[in-house]
């Protein structure tokens, strides 16, 4: 499986989740880190901590880009105005959930510059989590029907564990985002994540964009820990003669 084709510099490949509860810590990691990271991912949790725009406004004012990780799930009509809505701030990348009709609305209301990626399935969850609630399916399939549903909706990729990403490119072809939560460098511990890979398994099998989390945010040198990873990303984007 070749890498990704898409134009995107080795070093905005790596996203760094701000999954921390205060304004105030999210801001300290992003200083922390520095030039090691310019691609962050803000979820729910910031959300809640209130001023969520204000955050979108600062990590730009860094030169820093935005992944919106919202997961927009209601009536069509409202994620459409709320897709339209977000489009008008700085933010590159947002969520929704697979459904096709809201699919299709964000396609509609996603004007010229944001990207939107459609969730697969969560990478919190495996084939005995999905038939707890009451999917009794294939989870590769579930996932490959999701991207194509994506794909002929108008979106621009999907959020989807590496596990599955070669499956999906060869599904949907090069021109279509893959972006790749549950990312262990290493072996570490899986946490809560079900379907992990390391960062050369999810590159290697078409993703373009890894998100990483607790591997930067808990380690004993966030900035050292960011590094390795870009380091990995470089030597297979841009490998030495």
């Amino acid at each position: 499986m070749p890498l990704s084709t898409q134009p995107v510099p080795s070093r905005e490949r790596l996203i760094v989740a701000l999954d921390l509860p205060t304004h105030r810590q999210a801001k300290e990691l992003v200083e922390s880190l520095g030039e090691a990271v310019s691609f962050y991912k803000i979820g729910l949790e910031l959300f809640m901590a209130g001023d969520y725009f204000d955050l979108i406004d600062w990590l730009e004012s860094r030169g820093k880009k935005v992944f919106a990780d919202l997961k927009f799930y209601d009536i069509p009509a409202t994620v459409e105005r709320a897709v339209r809505a977000l489009s008008r701030t700085s933010v590159q990348l947002a969520t929704v959930h697979g459904d096709p009709a809201i699919m299709e609305a964000a396609a509609r209301g996603k004007g010229e510059t944001l990207k939107i990626l459609a969730v697969t399935v969560l990478t919190s969850l495996n084939e005995s989590a999905l038939k707890r609630m009451g999917y009794t399916g294939d989870l590769n399939s579930l996932v490959l029907d999701r991207a194509r549903q994506a794909q002929q909706a108008g979106l621009d990729g999907v959020i989807a564990s590496g596990r599955e990403s070669a499956s999906i490119r060869q599904a949907v072809g090069d021109d279509f985002l893959i972006v790749t939560p549950g990312i262990r460098p290493t072996s570490d511990r899986q946490d809560d994540q079900q379907r992990v890979v390391t960062v050369q398994q999810a590159f290697t099998d078409g993703v373009d964009y890894i998100v990483v989390g607790r591997p930067i945010r808990d380690a004993q040198d966030p900035k050292t820990a960011a590094r390795a990873i870009q380091e990995q990303i470089a030597s297979l984007f841009h490998p030495k003669e």
